[in-house]
C-alpha cells in the first residue's frame, strides 16, 4: 500500500504539476483500483497521503474559524506606470541595487496550507488575513496540492486557488442543462465550490493552485528561490515570470502578458512585482494594512456604454450622501451590471453627468461598478441632474462643506446613519454579533427599540420575540451573540465605533500600545502619532472623536452595560528586557521549538527577523549555525547561545 501510495503521487506530480506524464490514464487507472481494494480490505492501514483522499462524498457539518500563525496581508493596488515608478524610487532610495520578481496575479481565491513532518495538517481560506476557515478536506480534493512532501518539512505557504477556464464552461454547461442558474465567473465559481460541504462537488470541479509565497521564517535567500524551491517540493508555481531590476523591463512584462491574457487557461486581472531580496522584504517592512516591498499592478478594467435611467441618493453611517446611478444592464466582467456608482456631486459637477445619459461604466479595481465619464456625442437634450437639498431618510437640511467632495447630512439621530452603524458595529470585524444583519436591524430600529449601539445592551430575548418572524430559537440565540460580544477584545469595540480612519488594523495597533480604551480615551496626541504605520490624521480623528459629549456618554453606556474595554492580546512592557532590539535565530535549538523562542523573545520586546543586516542587534546561535553566523561575525553583531537564551 505505500509504495502504490509513493507511485501513484508520482504520477499524479508528473500529470497535473510538470505536465509531462510517465503512464497512461489506464495504467494510472489500474493502479489506483488495486489501492482501493487493498485500502477496504485494510482499513486501518490507509495511508495520510493516499490518492483515496481527493475523492469521495464526505459531508460537512460546516467550517471552523482559523486563526493563521503569520497574517495574510493585502497589497498597495497602482493602475499606472507612474505609480509603480513611484514605488520603484521609494525601494531603490533604501537599496538602490534591488531586483524585482514579477509574476501573474491569479483571480482566484487566497489559500494557506501548513504542513507538520510533511504531512498536509491545515488549508484555509484568507478570511480577514488574521482569522480565516479550516477548509482542509476541500483543498485535498484538488488534485495539485501535494498531500504530502517527501522530505518530511513543516512549512506554512499561500497561493491562489482558481478554476481554469476550460473547467468553468464544463460546469456552466453542466448547470444550464440540469437548468440551474449558471457561475457569473470562473472566480465566483471557484470561492463557492471551496465552501461546499460536500466534498464530492469539491473533487467532481476540478479546481487548480498556483504557490507562490512562504509563511513565517524562510530558509530561501530570494522569491525567486522560494518558487524554485516550491516547484522541487511538488507544489505547481506559474512559470511566467520575471527578476529585474529595471522597471521599464517591468513594464514590457506587464503589456506581453496584457496581450495573451485573454489566451491564457485562466483568469489573471494583473501582475504582482515583489523585492526578490527577502533579506530587503524584511528590512523594508509592512504599512498597517499593506507590504512596502511589494505591490499590484491591475489591468485597465473593461469599460461599456450603459444609460442612466434614474438616480438613487443614500446615507451611510458618517452622513455622507452617495448618488447611485441605476442603468440598463450591461455585461462587464463576468457579471451583469445595472447599478453603477457616482461617486458625490462635485463628480457629477466635473463630468456634467445627466439623467438619460450614454455614460461608460467600469468595475473600480475589478470590483465596484462605477461611471467613467459621459458619451457626449450620444447626449441629446438632456437638462442638468438636480441636487437633493434634504436628506432622503431624514428629511434634514444637506451640507456640502467647501473643503469636502461630499452631501452630507448632519442630523445626529438620522436613521439612515443609525442602521448603518449598526450595521458595521456588527459586523465580522467589529463585534461579530451572529444574527444581527441588516434586516434584522431593520426590525429592532422599526419597534424603536435601538438608538444607538449602546441600546443593543438593553435588549432582552422578550424585547426580541416581539418582532415580526422572530422565534423563541432565534430570539435566545441572538440574545446570547449579542451578550457574548460583550466580551471581545477591546479592539473589535474601538473598531465597531466607526470613528473616521480608524480601521480594523489601527485599531489593534492602538490597543497594543495603550492597553485599554479608557487609556486611549486620554491619551496624548504625540503618543498616538507615533506608533508605527499611524500617524497625525487618526491621532486627531481619534482626540476629535472622543472629546465630543455624545461620545463620552456613549462610552460610559457601554461600560455601564458591561462591555470590555481591555486589550486580551499580549502586550509587550516598554521597559521589556529586549524592547526596541532586533533579534536573528539562527542554527538548531535543542530545548525549545523555533516558534516558541520567537513567541518568547517578542514578549521580552524583541523584534524577530529571518535576516542578518546592519540593523539586527543580537543573533542567537544554535548547533549547525550557517551563513547567518558568519554574516553576523562579520558585521561585529552581539552573538548569544542557546544557553543566554534560556537563562533570559
Amino acid at each position: 500500500m505505500k509504495e502504490l501510495v509513493a507511485q501513484l503521487n508520482r504520477y499524479a506530480r508528473e500529470y497535473y504539476t510538470e505536465d509531462r506524464p510517465s503512464v497512461s490514464d489506464a495504467q494510472y487507472d489500474k493502479l489506483y483500483r488495486e489501492l482501493v481494494d487493498l485500502e477496504q480490505a485494510h482499513p486501518e492501514l490507509v495511508q495520510p497521503d493516499s490518492p483515496t483522499h481527493r475523492v469521495g462524498g464526505l459531508v460537512l457539518e460546516g467550517f471552523e474559524k482559523y486563526t493563521h500563525e503569520y497574517p495574510l496581508f493585502s497589497l498597495q493596488d497602482a493602475f499606472s506606470r507612474e505609480e509603480l515608478d513611484d514605488f520603484d524610487r521609494r525601494v531603490k532610495s533604501e537599496f538602490p541595487s534591488a531586483s524585482y520578481l514579477a509574476e501573474l496575479k491569479i483571480d482566484g481565491l487566497s489559500i494557506s496550507l501548513t504542513y507538520i513532518d510533511g504531512q498536509l495538517q491545515i488549508g484555509a481560506t484568507r478570511g480577514d488575513g488574521t482569522v480565516g476557515e479550516n477548509i482542509t478536506e476541500n483543498l485535498k480534493r484538488i488534485p495539485d496540492i501535494p498531500l504530502s512532501l517527501s522530505g518530511g518539512e513543516t512549512i506554512t505557504v499561500r497561493g491562489e486557488a482558481y478554476l481554469p477556464r476550460a473547467s468553468f464552461e464544463a460546469i456552466n454547461a453542466k448547470r444550464r442543462e440540469e437548468g440551474q442558474d449558471e457561475f457569473a465567473n470562473p472566480r465566483n465559481a471557484a470561492a463557492g465550490t471551496l465552501r461546499q460541504l460536500d466534498t464530492s462537488v469539491v473533487a467532481e470541479r476540478k479546481l487548480a493552485t498556483f504557490i507562490y509565497q512562504e509563511a513565517g521564517e524562510t530558509s530561501f535567500p530570494t522569491q525567486e528561490a522560494v518558487l524554485e524551491g516550491f516547484a522541487k517540493l511538488g507544489f505547481v508555481v506559474n512559470p511566467r515570470r520575471i527578476v529585474t531590476s529595471s522597471m521599464d523591463e517591468i513594464w514590457d512584462f506587464i503589456q506581453a502578458v496584457q496581450a495573451d491574457r485573454e489566451h491564457l487557461a485562466y483568469d489573471i486581472d494583473g501582475i504582482v512585482i515583489k523585492v526578490n531580496s527577502l533579506a530587503m522584504q524584511e528590512e523594508l517592512g509592512f504599512t498597517v494594512k499593506a507590504p512596502r516591498w511589494a505591490i499590484a499592478y491591475k489591468f485597465p478594467a473593461e469599460e461599456k456604454e450603459a444609460k442612466i435611467l434614474s438616480v438613487d441618493w443614500t446615507v451611510g453611517r458618517t452622513g455622507v450622501v452617495t448618488p447611485t446611478a441605476n442603468l440598463t444592464p450591461v455585461q462587464l466582467a463576468g457579471t451583469t451590471v445595472s447599478r453603477a456608482t457616482l461617486h458625490n456631486v462635485d463628480y457629477i459637477a466635473d463630468k456634467d453627468i445627466r439623467l438619460d445619459d450614454t455614460v461608460l461604466v467600469y468595475k473600480a479595481g475589478d470590483i465596484i461598478p462605477a461611471v467613467l465619464n459621459v458619451v457626449m456625442e450620444k447626449r441629446q437634450d438632456q437638462v442638468p441632474m438636480a441636487i437633493p437639498q434634504i436628506c432622503p431618510s431624514c428629511q434634514s437640511q444637506l451640507v456640502h462643506y467647501e473643503d469636502e467632495v461630499a452631501l452630507r447630512c448632519v442630523n445626529p439621530r438620522c436613521p439612515a446613519q443609525l442602521k448603518e452603524k449598526l450595521i458595521h458595529f456588527a459586523s465580522r470585524d467589529a463585534m461579530n454579533i451572529t444574527g444581527l444583519g441588516p434586516s434584522m436591524i431593520e426590525k429592532v430600529y422599526q419597534a424603536d427599540l435601538v438608538q444607538d449601539v449602546a441600546d443593543l445592551y438593553q435588549l432582552t430575548a422578550e424585547n426580541l420575540l416581539t418582532l415580526d418572524g422572530v422565534k423563541e430559537k432565534s430570539a435566545d440565540k441572538l440574545f446570547q451573540a449579542i451578550s457574548a460580544s460583550k466580551e471581545n477584545s477591546a479592539e473589535k469595540l474601538l473598531f465597531g465605533l466607526g470613528i473616521r480612519h480608524v480601521g480594523a488594523k489601527a485599531s489593534k495597533l492602538l490597543l497594543e500600545k495603550f492597553g485599554s480604551l479608557n487609556a486611549l480615551m486620554v491619551a496624548e496626541f504625540d503618543a498616538i502619532a507615533e506608533i508605527d504605520g499611524l500617524g497625525g490624521v487618526i491621532a486627531q480623528s481619534l482626540q476629535d472623536y472622543f472629546a465630543t459629549a455624545g461620545a463620552k456618554q456613549l462610552m460610559a453606556e457601554l461600560e455601564a452595560a458591561g462591555l470590555n474595554f481591555d486589550y486580551l492580546g499580549k502586550r509587550v512592557a516598554e521597559d521589556a528586557t529586549l524592547s526596541g532590539k532586533t533579534v536573528v535565530l539562527t542554527g538548531k535549538l535543542v530545548s525549545l521549538k523555533r516558534s516558541q523562542a520567537k513567541e518568547k523573545l517578542e514578549n521580552l520586546g524583541a523584534k524577530v527577523t529571518g535576516s542578518v543586516s546592519k540593523n539586527t542587534d543580537i543573533v542567537v546561535a544554535g548547533t549547525d549555525a550557517g551563513s547567518k553566523l558568519t554574516k553576523a561575525q562579520e558585521l561585529g553583531i552581539t552573538i548569544r547561545d542557546e544557553e543566554w537564551l534560556a537563562n533570559l
